[in-house]
C-alpha cells in the first residue's frame, strides 16, 4: 500500500446521529438539520467555525445544494461524495485528510438516506447505462453464496452454521433492543430467527438488514487544536479505503470466504495506526452486518481470530457486548437499517459514545480501556467490493 496515514493529525471533536426507521414525517432536509445540530450540541465548535463540508448520500441528492440550502450555508464548499454503501466513511476521510492536508483547520462530514417513502424495495440503483452483461442477482443471493462455501471450506454443518449465523444476529438485536436510535429494538431468540422463511439460499429474513432513513455528521479538526472545542476527543489514528476491481468474480480460485479488499483495508488501517494484535488491542468493533455471514468472515479477515474458526468464537460469545471483543455494540445494520450515505458515519458515532464513557450503562462495553476503537464499512459484493475502515484512539501517541 502507497498509504503514509495521518495518525494523530486530526481529532474528530463533535457527532452527531438522528433515528434511523421508517420516518415519515421527516424529509431530507429535516434530517440533515437534526444531525448537524446534535453535532454542533456535542461540541464547542459553532457553524461559523467550519471550514469546509463533505456531504454523502446515494440517492437523497446531487450536489452539495442539498446540504447548503437546509443548513442556509452561505459562501462554504459542500462536495457531495458517494461510493456505495461507504459514503458515509467516504465522507469522513475527505475531511480528515482535507484537515490533515493544511487546507482547512474544521471540516464537517455529514451523510443522510431518506429512501423509505419510495416504498420497501430497497435502494435502486441509478439507469447506468451498460452492455447488458451485469449480474442480475440481488445482494441477497450474492452474500447467500458465502456460508455454503463456509461451510464446505471448514467442515462444518450446513445446520450448525445456520444456528451461528442467528447467534449473530440475535447478538446484534440484543444490543439494538438497547439503543434508542435503532430502528429495530426488540431481542430475537436465535430459534425464532432460524425458523423464518428463506429470502436466498438458507439465508432467512433475520440474516438480512434492513432499509432506513437516517443521518449522521461528525466535525473534525487538528489534533493541535481539539480541545478548543473538546474534552474528550477521539484522534484518528488510520483510515484506509480499497476499491475492488472484481477480478476475483473471474477467479475459479475464489471461494467466497473471504473478502480481500477487506484484508487489503484492515493491514493498511492498522500498519498506520500501529495495531499489531487487533484482537487483544482493539476495545471494540463496528462493522458491516448486511447480512450474518459477512460479519462472520469479517470476524477473520480483520484478524479477530484465525481462519475457519470465527464460528466457535460465536459460539462462545467473544464478539457479545460482555465478550472479549464486543463488536456492533449498537446493533449494527441488523438493528438500524442501511440508509447509505449515513451508515459509516453511524459506525463511527458508536465509536464515539462507547469510547468517551457515554453510552448508556445497559450497553456499555467494559473493554473500553485499551483505548481504540475500529470500524469497517463495506459496499458491493463478495469479490467485488468498496471496503473502508478506520481506527480511532482515546489518546495521542
Amino acid at each position: 500500500m502507497g498509504s503514509h496515514g495521518i495518525r494523530d493529525r486530526v481529532a474528530i471533536v463533535g457527532m452527531g446521529c438522528t433515528r434511523f426507521g421508517e420516518l415519515w414525517d421527516l424529509g431530507v432536509d429535516d434530517l440533515l438539520v437534526d444531525a448537524a445540530q446534535a453535532t454542533f450540541a456535542s461540541t464547542g465548535a459553532t457553524p461559523d467555525d467550519v471550514d469546509a463540508y463533505w456531504f454523502s448520500t446515494a440517492q437523497s441528492g446531487m450536489s452539495g445544494i442539498t446540504l447548503a440550502a437546509p443548513l442556509k450555508l452561505e459562501g462554504k464548499p459542500v462536495t457531495r461524495v458517494e461510493n456505495y454503501c461507504c459514503s458515509g466513511s467516504e465522507a469522513l476521510r475527505n475531511a480528515a485528510y482535507a484537515v490533515a492536508s493544511g487546507a482547512y483547520d474544521v471540516a464537517m462530514a455529514i451523510g443522510v438516506e431518506k429512501v423509505k417513502d419510495a416504498g420497501y424495495a430497497g435502494l435502486n440503483a441509478f439507469p447506468i447505462p451498460n452492455d447488458g452483461t451485469g449480474r442480475t442477482l440481488t445482494a441477497a443471493a450474492m452474500f447467500s453464496l458465502v456460508a455454503p462455501a463456509y461451510a464446505r471450506k471448514y467442515g462444518v454443518d450446513e445446520d450448525e452454521l445456520k444456528d451461528v449465523l442467528a447467534r449473530i444476529a440475535s447478538k446484534n438485536h440484543f444490543n439494538g433492543a438497547r439503543n434508542p436510535l435503532a430502528q429495530f429494538r426488540k431481542e430475537m431468540d436465535k430459534d425464532k430467527i432460524c425458523a423464518m422463511p428463506a429470502v436466498a439460499g438458507r439465508l432467512g429474513v433475520f440474516d438480512c438488514a434492513g432499509v432506513a432513513d437516517g443521518a449522521a455528521a461528525a466535525i473534525v479538526c487538528r489534533a493541535e487544536d481539539a480541545h478548543r472545542y473538546n474534552d474528550k476527543p477521539l484522534y484518528v489514528k488510520g483510515l484506509s479505503f480499497v476499491a475492488g476491481n472484481g477480478s476475483p468474480q473471474q477467479d475459479p480460485d475464489y471461494d467466497y470466504t473471504t473478502f480481500p479488499e477487506v484484508v487489503a483495508s484492515a493491514a493498511d488501517a492498522y500498519a498506520q495506526a500501529g495495531v499489531t494484535d487487533p484482537r487483544s488491542q482493539i476495545a471494540m468493533a463496528e462493522v458491516h452486518d448486511c447480512f450474518t455471514p459477512t460479519e462472520l468472515v469479517l470476524m477473520e479477515d480483520l484478524g479477530f481470530c484465525d481462519r475457519g474458526t470465527a464460528w466457535k468464537e460465536v459460539v462462545a460469545g467473544t464478539f457479545a457486548l460482555d465478550g472479549d471483543l464486543p463488536v456492533n455494540p449498537d446493533g449494527g445494520l441488523k438493528s438500524f437499517g442501511h440508509p447509505v450515505g449515513a451508515s459509516g458515519l453511524r459506525m463511527l458515532f458508536e465509536c464515539w459514545l462507547q469510547m468517551r464513557g457515554e453510552a448508556p450503562p445497559e450497553r456499555r462495553i467494559g473493554t473500553a480501556g485499551r483505548g481504540l476503537a475500529m470500524t469497517q464499512n463495506l459496499g458491493g459484493y463478495p469479490g467485488e467490493m468498496v471496503s473502508f475502515v478506520s481506527v480511532l484512539g482515546t489518546d495521542v501517541g
